[in-house]
């Protein structure tokens, strides 16, 4: 069972979080009514993840997360955001933390954020000996458009970063977030074609069109490909569509604090904040993802 801190000065928030999460079996649901509350439990009891409030008394829940990258780096923090907190929460994302949820769509997106950060979590693997060994990775992948194959797809490529060593722990679970959410770009809207925009709301449009158009032609034909090369020194992935593309010249400023609650433009800000280097062939239809190593 995963263990999650829910940490919030409010306590109907953390009512509400709490009751979204056990809404699912697999949870055991602990709470902290400020960032040095949680510091004092996750020194008592660590847990698999944070899910933190911004703008509290006390030590906020930048502070958290700046605490936590020092002394909790393999603990993943994911921020819930409001109005008025997008431009904390936006450093927040650069000082540590995996993910974001706005409160007001908690109930529709909660626990599939969760769900993926989890999973996206270092993880302890038997060949732990025999993976720090390798001293590069080459991968070529064609892959269906279902969205579990890209989320195993960027578990794998993670575990590679990871075997490599191609930078701190901590930071190897925001790759994996990047890397998903690439991924899910291109089976997503580019080779189904869905507007992101139709995530507002409960989201339900979006469902039905992605498993209507997964299995009618032409999208259900259409392939996401990779290419990656991974060392010590740098991964390099490329993601690559079949879709029509689009102008990345018209995607929302990921820098900017206004677009963190909007349902479009999520992916490319995520990917823009954990990875060093994102850049659109002119079609639209193909990323690259550069990650560099800590002697870089």
């Amino acid at each position: 069972m995963d263990s999650i801190l829910v940490v919030d000065d409010s306590a109907t928030d953390r009512t509400r979080i709490s009751g979204l999460l056990l809404k699912h079996d697999g949870y055991a649901v602990t709470h902290a009514v400020d960032g040095a509350d949680a510091l004092l439990q996750l020194a008592e009891q660590p847990v698999d993840l944070v899910l933190t409030d911004l703008q509290m008394p006390g030590m906020d829940g930048l502070q958290l997360v700046r605490e936590m990258k020092k002394h909790h780096p393999q603990i993943p923090v994911i921020l819930t955001t409001g109005v008025g907190s997008e431009e904390i929460a936006v450093q927040a994302m650069k000082d540590g933390a995996a993910s974001y949820i706005n409160k007001s769509s908690a109930a529709t997106w909660l626990h599939e954020n969760v769900e993926r950060v989890l999973a996206a979590r270092v993880e302890a693997l038997s060949n732990a000996e025999v993976l720090r060994k390798i001293v590069a990775d080459e991968y070529t992948l064609s892959l269906e458009n279902d969205r579990v194959l890209m989320a195993t797809t960027a578990r794998f490529l993670r575990q590679a970063v990871q075997a490599v060593q191609l930078c701190p722990e901590a930071d190897v679970p925001r790759i994996g977030v990047a890397l998903e959410e690439a991924l899910l770009n291109a089976c997503l809207h580019g080779n189904l074609e869905l507007d992101s925009k139709l995530r507002e709301g409960d989201g339900d449009l979006f469902e039905s069109l992605a498993r209507e158009r997964s299995a009618k032609s032409p999208w259900k034909e259409r392939r996401v490909k990779v290419t990656a090369s991974i060392s010590p020194q740098q991964m390099k992935v490329q993601i690559e569509d079949e879709g029509q593309g689009f102008d990345p010249g018209n995607l929302p400023d990921p820098t900017d604090p206004e677009n963190l609650l909007k349902p479009h433009g999520r992916g490319v800000m995520m990917m823009r904040l954990f990875l060093d280097d994102v850049r659109y062939n002119e079609r639209g239809n193909q990323v690259t993802l550069i990650k560099n190593g800590i002697s870089e």
